[in-house]
């Protein structure tokens, strides 16, 4: 059975990545709205927010990453309804294949365009003057950092896609993701902030995602905070996972 699920997944997923490759708007919506975010934010509002000794790019480009991937996983969403609407669901429950496949075969073209988003972005940060002298062990432990928060967010968009009964519904489930990060200290530290909203921004699940990131990437110490992201990213995945599971088996059984 475990065969069957492997070679089926690699199958669908080859399949969802040739819509992915064919819809050129989706990729550049994806891309250019974490672009175009890092130069406004850089160029126009980066002179009037202190952020000390580093520089601003530096400082808001963590942010920017969860931005990309937010951005991204909302798309997730979308292709699963337009697959639940055109019926492959049901044509694919008459063949003999790993139900469950259909699922990871999305939830892998997730990670992988994210991973081409995340890299484009990066080279945009090193072309505005991102610079970090992170060493390699750093850059692997970003990069866990992300496949783990990519994952969780994949797997929490799927619920919408299989929920939402109109194509805008499935979409708009990525605007409250992109707002997070805007009420975090992704760009702005969080000192600055009125009472409330300071209390919201440091214990929500972005700030402690973003500091982790940051402070791997200036080569500074993490800190409990690492373990705080790190708690945050598997509790949101074993729970998306689990309510994504449960919605998928009463929408297609």
């Amino acid at each position: 059975m475990s065969t069957y699920f492997v070679s089926d997944t690699v199958t669908l997923t080859v399949r969802t990545l040739r819509h992915v490759t064919r819809s050129l708007d989706t990729i550049i919506t994806t891309v250019l709205t974490p672009i175009a975010l890092m130069l406004m934010f850089v160029y126009v509002f980066g002179g009037a927010i202190d952020t000390g000794s580093t520089a601003y790019v530096n400082y808001m480009f963590p942010g920017i990453l969860l931005i990309t991937v937010a951005s991204g996983v909302a798309y997730t969403a979308f292709r699963l309804f337009m697959d639940l609407k055109t019926g492959i669901f049901e044509r694919f429950q008459s063949m003999p294949i790993a139900r469950s496949g259909v699922l990871w075969a999305h939830v892998f073209t997730s990670l992988v365009a994210n991973l081409i988003s995340l890299v484009v972005v990066l080279a945009v940060a090193l072309a505005m003057g991102f610079r970090s002298g992170a060493g390699v062990l750093a850059w692997l432990a970003v990069a866990g950092m992300l496949f783990l928060f990519t994952l969780a967010l994949t797997w929490l968009s799927v619920i919408p896609g299989l929920t939402a009964s109109t194509v805008e519904g499935a979409g708009a489930f990525g605007y409250p993701l992109i707002f997070l990060p805007f009420v975090s200290s992704a760009f702005v530290p969080t000192q600055t902030m009125p009472g409330p909203v300071r209390w919201f921004a440091e214990h929500q699940p972005v700030t402690s995602i973003v500091n982790t990131i940051r402070n791997l990437l200036a080569q500074q110490p993490v800190g409990d905070g690492i373990w705080t992201a790190l708690a945050w990213c598997v509790g949101v995945l074993v729970l998306a996972y689990v309510l994504a599971m449960f919605t998928y088996r009463r929408k297609i059984a």
